[in-house]
């Protein structure tokens, strides 16, 4: 299990975009080190097979999926740390 966010966030006033990986199994995505609160998220499948998005809901600096079956990505927007 290993969830990846790219090196290089966006930073706009007091937000920060926040963009990354997840791998198969993941069941949180935690991005307590960059954000205090996240405001936006989505996750999206790019593993095979197709198919739709992974349920998820948004616990304070993480994103909790209920059963992450195949890879996929993921974006974040949230007020920085």
């Amino acid at each position: 299990m290993a969830v990846t966010i790219d090196n290089r966030p966006t930073v706009f006033g007091d937000r920060v975009v926040i963009t990354g990986t997840y791998e198969a199994a993941d069941t949180e995505i935690d991005l307590s080190d960059f954000v205090s609160e996240i405001d936006m998220a989505q996750v999206i499948r790019t593993g095979a097979p197709p198919g739709p998005a992974e349920a998820y809901t948004v616990d304070g600096t993480s994103i909790k999926m209920t059963a992450a079956t195949v890879a996929g990505q993921f974006f974040a927007i949230g007020r920085r740390s």
